[in-house]
Protein backbone atom coordinates (compact mmCIF):
# COMPACT_ATOMS: atom_id res chain seq x y z
CA UNK A 1 0.00 0.00 0.00
CA UNK A 2 1.19 3.24 -1.05
CA UNK A 3 2.06 6.39 1.40
CA UNK A 4 0.00 8.80 0.36
CA UNK A 5 1.20 12.25 -0.88
CA UNK A 6 -0.82 14.74 0.82
CA UNK A 7 -0.92 18.59 -0.52
CA UNK A 8 -2.44 19.75 2.45
CA UNK A 9 0.85 18.52 4.73
CA UNK A 10 2.72 20.35 2.26
CA UNK A 11 0.43 23.63 2.32
CA UNK A 12 0.75 23.30 6.19
CA UNK A 13 4.91 23.16 6.33
CA UNK A 14 4.29 26.46 4.08
CA UNK A 15 2.06 28.35 5.59
CA UNK A 16 4.24 30.13 8.16
CA UNK A 17 6.73 31.03 6.19
CA UNK A 18 3.83 33.05 3.89
CA UNK A 19 2.43 34.26 6.58
CA UNK A 20 5.36 35.79 8.35
CA UNK A 21 6.49 37.12 4.73
CA UNK A 22 3.73 38.71 4.66
CA UNK A 23 3.83 40.38 7.75
CA UNK A 24 7.22 41.65 7.27
CA UNK A 25 6.01 43.40 3.85
CA UNK A 26 3.12 44.85 5.57
CA UNK A 27 5.24 46.65 8.32
CA UNK A 28 7.10 48.06 5.59
CA UNK A 29 3.43 50.12 4.53
CA UNK A 30 3.50 47.28 1.27
CA UNK A 31 0.47 45.51 0.95
CA UNK A 32 0.51 42.47 -1.32
CA UNK A 33 -2.35 42.07 -3.34
CA UNK A 34 -3.63 39.49 -6.24
CA UNK A 35 -6.25 40.07 -8.63
CA UNK A 36 -7.80 37.33 -10.31
CA UNK A 37 -9.28 37.70 -14.06
CA UNK A 38 -11.64 35.41 -15.02
CA UNK A 39 -14.03 35.25 -17.81
CA UNK A 40 -17.22 33.60 -17.29
CA UNK A 41 -17.62 31.05 -14.65
CA UNK A 42 -16.16 27.76 -15.36
CA UNK A 43 -16.83 25.67 -12.75
CA UNK A 44 -13.20 24.38 -12.57
CA UNK A 45 -12.19 28.18 -12.78
CA UNK A 46 -14.53 28.75 -9.54
CA UNK A 47 -13.28 26.04 -8.03
CA UNK A 48 -9.90 27.17 -8.05
CA UNK A 49 -10.84 30.94 -7.01
CA UNK A 50 -12.40 29.79 -4.00
CA UNK A 51 -9.27 27.98 -2.98
CA UNK A 52 -7.12 30.74 -4.10
CA UNK A 53 -8.77 33.34 -1.90
CA UNK A 54 -8.78 31.15 1.16
CA UNK A 55 -5.23 30.87 0.57
CA UNK A 56 -4.58 34.33 0.53
CA UNK A 57 -7.06 35.29 3.42
CA UNK A 58 -5.27 32.54 5.28
CA UNK A 59 -1.58 34.31 4.65
CA UNK A 60 -2.94 38.25 4.49
CA UNK A 61 -2.64 38.81 1.20
CA UNK A 62 -5.30 40.79 -0.40
CA UNK A 63 -7.18 39.65 -2.81
CA UNK A 64 -10.12 40.52 -5.41
CA UNK A 65 -12.05 38.83 -8.86
CA UNK A 66 -12.51 40.78 -11.58
CA UNK A 67 -15.31 38.83 -13.12
CA UNK A 68 -16.21 39.79 -17.14
CA UNK A 69 -18.68 38.19 -18.80
CA UNK A 70 -18.70 35.70 -21.66
CA UNK A 71 -19.22 37.47 -24.27
CA UNK A 72 -17.20 40.75 -23.79
CA UNK A 73 -15.58 42.31 -27.20
CA UNK A 74 -11.45 41.54 -27.47
CA UNK A 75 -11.02 45.31 -27.01
CA UNK A 76 -12.99 45.50 -23.65
CA UNK A 77 -10.90 42.49 -22.35
CA UNK A 78 -7.65 44.01 -23.47
CA UNK A 79 -8.81 46.98 -21.88
CA UNK A 80 -9.89 45.75 -18.23
CA UNK A 81 -6.67 43.82 -18.37
CA UNK A 82 -4.82 47.15 -19.16
CA UNK A 83 -5.97 48.79 -16.27
CA UNK A 84 -5.26 45.94 -13.92
CA UNK A 85 -1.72 45.39 -15.29
CA UNK A 86 -1.37 49.29 -14.80
CA UNK A 87 -2.40 49.42 -11.08
CA UNK A 88 0.17 49.93 -8.53
CA UNK A 89 -1.99 48.48 -6.36
CA UNK A 90 -1.79 45.05 -7.87
CA UNK A 91 1.23 43.26 -6.99
CA UNK A 92 0.26 39.91 -8.68
CA UNK A 93 -1.99 38.71 -11.94
CA UNK A 94 -3.86 35.31 -12.34
CA UNK A 95 -5.79 34.74 -15.60
CA UNK A 96 -8.13 32.16 -15.79
CA UNK A 97 -7.37 30.34 -19.34
CA UNK A 98 -8.44 28.88 -21.42
CA UNK A 99 -10.71 31.86 -22.09
CA UNK A 100 -13.97 31.90 -24.39
CA UNK A 101 -12.93 30.84 -28.10
CA UNK A 102 -13.72 34.28 -29.25
CA UNK A 103 -11.24 35.60 -27.15
CA UNK A 104 -7.44 35.59 -28.52
CA UNK A 105 -4.99 35.41 -25.35
CA UNK A 106 -2.36 36.66 -27.43
CA UNK A 107 -2.00 40.58 -26.81
CA UNK A 108 -2.30 39.62 -23.25
CA UNK A 109 0.23 37.42 -22.96
CA UNK A 110 2.60 40.22 -24.34
CA UNK A 111 1.11 43.16 -22.36
CA UNK A 112 1.39 41.76 -18.56
CA UNK A 113 4.21 42.65 -16.67
CA UNK A 114 6.43 40.05 -16.21
CA UNK A 115 6.76 40.90 -12.23
CA UNK A 116 2.81 40.88 -11.68
CA UNK A 117 2.80 37.17 -14.19
CA UNK A 118 2.10 35.14 -11.54
CA UNK A 119 0.99 31.92 -13.70
CA UNK A 120 3.71 32.01 -16.58
CA UNK A 121 1.72 34.01 -19.40
CA UNK A 122 4.82 36.04 -20.38
CA UNK A 123 7.54 35.00 -22.77
CA UNK A 124 9.88 36.13 -20.52
CA UNK A 125 8.70 34.03 -17.85
CA UNK A 126 8.58 31.16 -19.99
CA UNK A 127 11.76 31.54 -20.99
CA UNK A 128 13.41 32.03 -17.24
CA UNK A 129 11.56 28.81 -17.08
CA UNK A 130 13.12 27.00 -20.06
CA UNK A 131 16.84 28.61 -19.35
CA UNK A 132 16.54 27.86 -15.28
CA UNK A 133 16.73 31.62 -14.19
CA UNK A 134 14.96 30.64 -10.75
CA UNK A 135 14.29 34.60 -10.92
CA UNK A 136 10.95 34.23 -12.86
CA UNK A 137 7.61 32.61 -12.31
CA UNK A 138 6.99 29.38 -13.31
CA UNK A 139 3.15 28.15 -13.94
CA UNK A 140 1.69 27.15 -9.76
CA UNK A 141 1.16 23.65 -10.84
CA UNK A 142 4.74 22.58 -11.95
CA UNK A 143 5.96 24.45 -9.43
CA UNK A 144 3.82 22.21 -6.71
CA UNK A 145 4.46 19.02 -7.86
CA UNK A 146 8.41 19.81 -7.24
CA UNK A 147 7.11 21.09 -3.61
CA UNK A 148 5.44 17.65 -3.03
CA UNK A 149 8.08 16.04 -3.96
CA UNK A 150 10.44 17.89 -2.26
CA UNK A 151 8.39 17.62 1.20
CA UNK A 152 8.10 13.60 0.50
CA UNK A 153 11.94 13.62 0.28
CA UNK A 154 11.86 12.28 -3.26
CA UNK A 155 15.28 12.26 -4.10
CA UNK A 156 15.35 12.64 -8.39
CA UNK A 157 18.49 12.47 -9.21
CA UNK A 158 19.89 10.23 -11.84
CA UNK A 159 16.56 8.39 -11.32
CA UNK A 160 13.87 7.36 -14.31
CA UNK A 161 11.12 9.93 -14.76
CA UNK A 162 8.57 9.58 -16.62
CA UNK A 163 6.18 12.61 -17.64
CA UNK A 164 2.85 11.77 -19.30
CA UNK A 165 1.83 15.40 -20.84
CA UNK A 166 3.55 17.74 -23.44
CA UNK A 167 1.44 21.31 -22.38
CA UNK A 168 3.12 24.25 -22.11
CA UNK A 169 0.77 24.90 -18.95
CA UNK A 170 1.72 21.61 -16.57
CA UNK A 171 4.42 19.10 -19.11
CA UNK A 172 6.53 21.43 -20.72
CA UNK A 173 7.48 23.78 -18.02
CA UNK A 174 7.76 20.47 -15.22
CA UNK A 175 10.02 18.65 -17.87
CA UNK A 176 12.89 21.07 -17.06
CA UNK A 177 12.40 21.69 -13.23
CA UNK A 178 12.30 18.02 -13.57
CA UNK A 179 15.95 17.85 -15.46
CA UNK A 180 17.10 21.21 -12.80
CA UNK A 181 16.86 17.97 -10.74
CA UNK A 182 18.87 15.85 -12.67
CA UNK A 183 15.91 13.42 -13.26
CA UNK A 184 16.96 11.33 -16.48
CA UNK A 185 13.60 12.01 -18.38
CA UNK A 186 11.64 10.31 -20.40
CA UNK A 187 8.48 12.86 -22.04
CA UNK A 188 5.31 10.83 -23.57
CA UNK A 189 1.73 11.45 -25.32
CA UNK A 190 -0.49 9.94 -27.04
CA UNK A 191 1.12 9.09 -30.07
CA UNK A 192 3.98 7.53 -28.25
CA UNK A 193 4.63 4.17 -28.92
CA UNK A 194 4.14 1.28 -26.38
CA UNK A 195 3.10 3.73 -23.72
CA UNK A 196 2.68 1.17 -21.16
CA UNK A 197 5.94 -0.05 -21.62
CA UNK A 198 7.76 2.77 -21.31
CA UNK A 199 5.85 4.04 -17.93
CA UNK A 200 6.68 0.46 -16.43
CA UNK A 201 10.09 1.55 -16.32
CA UNK A 202 9.79 4.66 -14.79
CA UNK A 203 11.00 5.24 -11.21
CA UNK A 204 9.05 8.11 -10.87
CA UNK A 205 5.61 8.33 -13.11
CA UNK A 206 3.98 12.02 -13.61
CA UNK A 207 0.86 11.88 -14.87
CA UNK A 208 -0.17 14.94 -16.38
CA UNK A 209 -2.00 14.34 -19.71
CA UNK A 210 -5.65 15.75 -18.59
CA UNK A 211 -7.40 12.05 -19.40
CA UNK A 212 -9.71 10.40 -16.65
CA UNK A 213 -8.12 7.07 -15.15
CA UNK A 214 -5.30 6.70 -17.97
CA UNK A 215 -2.58 5.16 -16.04
CA UNK A 216 -3.71 2.02 -14.70
CA UNK A 217 -1.98 -0.45 -12.54
CA UNK A 218 -0.33 -2.36 -15.35
CA UNK A 219 1.32 0.54 -16.64
CA UNK A 220 2.96 1.43 -12.98
CA UNK A 221 6.41 -0.48 -12.00
CA UNK A 222 6.67 -1.61 -8.29
CA UNK A 223 7.15 0.73 -5.47
CA UNK A 224 7.30 3.22 -8.42
CA UNK A 225 6.62 6.86 -6.94
CA UNK A 226 3.15 8.27 -9.02
CA UNK A 227 2.68 12.20 -8.84
CA UNK A 228 -1.15 12.63 -10.34
CA UNK A 229 -1.35 16.42 -11.59
CA UNK A 230 -5.07 15.96 -13.52
CA UNK A 231 -8.24 16.97 -12.18
CA UNK A 232 -10.78 15.13 -14.56
CA UNK A 233 -14.28 13.99 -13.56
CA UNK A 234 -15.20 10.65 -13.81
CA UNK A 235 -18.47 8.63 -15.90
CA UNK A 236 -20.34 9.09 -11.81
CA UNK A 237 -19.80 12.83 -11.96
CA UNK A 238 -16.84 12.65 -9.57
CA UNK A 239 -13.51 14.52 -9.46
CA UNK A 240 -10.78 12.51 -10.28
CA UNK A 241 -6.77 12.00 -11.57
CA UNK A 242 -5.32 11.03 -14.69
CA UNK A 243 -4.21 7.88 -12.53
CA UNK A 244 -6.94 5.16 -11.41
CA UNK A 245 -5.33 5.56 -7.40
CA UNK A 246 -7.58 2.67 -6.34
CA UNK A 247 -5.85 0.09 -7.95
CA UNK A 248 -2.00 2.01 -8.65
CA UNK A 249 -2.33 2.68 -4.99
CA UNK A 250 -1.68 -1.16 -4.13
CA UNK A 251 1.43 -1.09 -6.66
CA UNK A 252 3.26 2.50 -5.84
CA UNK A 253 5.38 3.21 -3.34
CA UNK A 254 4.30 7.21 -2.76
CA UNK A 255 1.24 8.36 -4.63
CA UNK A 256 -0.68 11.41 -4.75
CA UNK A 257 -4.60 11.77 -4.78
CA UNK A 258 -7.09 13.32 -6.67
CA UNK A 259 -8.48 15.62 -4.97
CA UNK A 260 -6.50 16.25 -1.53
CA UNK A 261 -2.76 16.05 -3.57
CA UNK A 262 -1.29 18.39 -5.92
CA UNK A 263 -4.16 20.85 -6.35
CA UNK A 264 -3.96 21.48 -2.55
CA UNK A 265 0.13 23.06 -2.84
CA UNK A 266 -1.22 25.28 -6.33
CA UNK A 267 -2.76 28.14 -3.94
CA UNK A 268 0.64 28.18 -1.50
CA UNK A 269 2.66 28.51 -4.54
CA UNK A 270 0.92 31.22 -5.82
CA UNK A 271 0.78 33.53 -2.84
CA UNK A 272 4.47 32.95 -2.62
CA UNK A 273 4.17 34.14 -6.02
CA UNK A 274 2.56 37.07 -4.72
CA UNK A 275 4.98 37.78 -2.13
CA UNK A 276 7.72 37.15 -4.39
CA UNK A 277 6.16 40.05 -6.71
CA UNK A 278 5.33 42.85 -4.01
CA UNK A 279 9.29 42.34 -3.12
CA UNK A 280 10.32 42.86 -6.81
CA UNK A 281 7.80 45.79 -7.68
CA UNK A 282 8.86 47.65 -4.76
CA UNK A 283 12.75 47.30 -4.75
CA UNK A 284 13.29 44.62 -2.31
Amino acid sequence: MATEMLGSEVAKSMKEGLINETKELEEKGIHPNLTIIRVGARPDDLSYERGAKKRMEITGIGCQVLELPEDISQADFEEEFRKVNEDDSVHGILLFNPLPKSLDIAPVKAMINPLKDMDCLSAINVAKVFTGDASGFAPCTPEAVMDMLDYYSIDLTGKKVTLVGRSMVVGKPLAMMLLGKHATLTICHTRTKDLPGTCRQAEVLVAAAGKAKMITEDMVGENAVVVDVGINVDADGNLCGDVDYEHVKEKASYISPVPRGVGNVTTSVLADHVLRAAKALNGI
